[in-house]
C-alpha cells in the first residue's frame, strides 16, 4: 500500500473517488469547484493506492483560501474491501499530519463527520461511523464531541429587539478578551472545559479572539452586551465562513446568567445579519448544552444536522 499526496493532474481522478456510505461526503463538483479556489489543495490531498495503482482510500483537508494551513478534515473514505479500514484510515491521517506538522501547523486539524438527526438508528449510518471514529482516535483525534446544527432563514422571522440590555461597538480589543475570560467561567461548552484547564484563562481566551479575528467577519460587527446600570452583561461576536453568516461567539458572564439574557445577546446578532441582507444565518452548540439549544430554538433556528467533532487534546 502507497499514502501518498496527489500532483496537480490527478485532481480529476480524485474527484472520481466515489463514497458509497451514508455520510457526510465531498462530491466530485464540489471537490473541482473549491479545489480550485484553494480550499483544497494538492498538498492538503492525501490517498492510499494498492499494489495495482488503484486509489483505495482518500482523505480530503480542507481550508480558507487564503489558509497557510488546513483547517478541517472534511472527507474520509476507505473502500469496503479493505480489510482493516479504520487502520488504513488511521495511517493516512498520520501521514497528513506528520506532514502539516513538519510544514508549519501548530496542532492537528480536527475532523468533522456531518450526519441526519436520528444517525444512531440506522445501522449502516453507525457502522460508517464507527471505523471513521476509531481511525480519528488512533490517529490522535481522541477528543470528541457531538453538536447540533441549526439555520435560521427569514421566514422564522425576527427576534423581538432588545429591551433590557445596550449592545456597543468596542474597538478595544482587549474590552472583548476581559469578555472571553469571564464567560469561559463555568461556561457549558465542552470544548471551554476541557481547554480551559490545560491552556489557562489567559491564553485561551487571546486564541478564541485570534481565532474571530481570522474568520471572514468583519470586527465592526462585534458588541459587548450592558445592563442598563452600565454592568457588563455578556457579548455578541457576529461571524461568518466562507459559504454564508455565522453566530459566531455569544455568551452571558456568571453573574447575569439565569435571567434570560442569552434571548437578547443571540437576537442582537441574528438582526445584525438579517438587516445586511442575510438569508442563511448558522450555528452549532454542543449536544448536551440544553440551554443554549433552547435559546436557538426560541429564536426560530431550525436543528438541520448533527455533527461530530474529532479534535486532538489541548496543549
Amino acid at each position: 500500500m502507497r499514502i501518498r499526496t496527489v500532483a496537480e493532474a490527478e485532481a480529476g481522478t480524485v474527484a472520481g473517488f466515489l463514497v458509497d456510505e451514508p455520510v457526510s461526503w465531498i462530491t466530485g463538483e464540489r471537490f473541482r469547484q473549491e479545489y480550485s479556489e484553494r480550499h483544497f489543495r494538492p498538498e492538503w490531498t492525501w490517498i492510499a493506492e494498492n499494489d495495482e495503482g488503484r486509489i483505495v482510500a482518500r482523505a480530503l483537508w480542507w481550508g480558507k483560501s487564503d489558509s497557510e494551513h488546513p483547517v478541517a478534515l472534511d472527507c474520509l473514505h476507505v473502500l469496503g474491501s479493505v480489510e482493516d479500514r479504520a487502520g488504513l484510515a488511521a495511517e493516512l491521517l498520520a501521514a497528513g499530519h506528520t506532514a502539516f506538522e513538519r510544514a508549519g501547523a501548530k496542532g492537528r486539524p480536527q475532523y468533522n463527520i456531518s450526519l441526519e438527526n436520528g444517525w444512531r438508528e440506522r445501522p449502516e449510518v453507525a457502522a460508517a461511523v464507527a471505523w471513521r471514529s476509531e481511525a480519528a482516535r488512533r490517529a490522535g483525534l481522541t477528543e470528541e464531541v457531538e453538536r447540533l446544527r441549526y439555520e435560521w432563514t427569514p421566514g422564522a422571522g425576527l427576534p423581538a429587539p432588545a429591551t433590557r440590555l445596550e449592545f456597543r461597538p468596542d474597538s478595544d480589543d482587549e474590552a472583548f478578551l476581559e469578555a472571553f475570560k469571564q464567560i469561559a467561567v463555568g461556561s457549558l461548552d465542552i470544548a471551554t472545559l476541557r481547554e480551559l484547564p490545560v491552556l489557562g484563562a489567559d491564553r485561551q481566551a487571546r486564541e478564541d479572539l485570534e481565532f474571530y479575528l481570522s474568520c471572514p467577519g468583519k470586527r465592526e460587527w462585534w458588541r459587548l452586551a450592558y445592563t442598563p446600570e452600565g454592568e457588563l452583561a455578556g457579548m455578541a461576536i457576529p461571524s461568518a465562513t466562507p459559504y454564508n453568516r455565522n453566530v459566531g461567539y455569544l455568551g452571558v458572564v456568571p453573574a447575569m446568567r439565569g435571567r434570560g439574557y442569552i434571548d437578547e445577546v443571540l437576537g442582537e446578532i441574528t438582526r445584525l445579519h438579517a438587516a445586511d441582507g442575510a438569508e442563511l444565518i448558522t450555528a452549532t452548540t454542543d449536544t448536551t448544552n440544553t440551554p443554549m439549544a433552547a435559546a436557538f430554538e426560541r429564536a426560530g433556528y431550525a436543528n438541520t444536522e448533527i455533527r461530530l467533532v474529532f479534535e486532538a487534546p489541548a496543549s
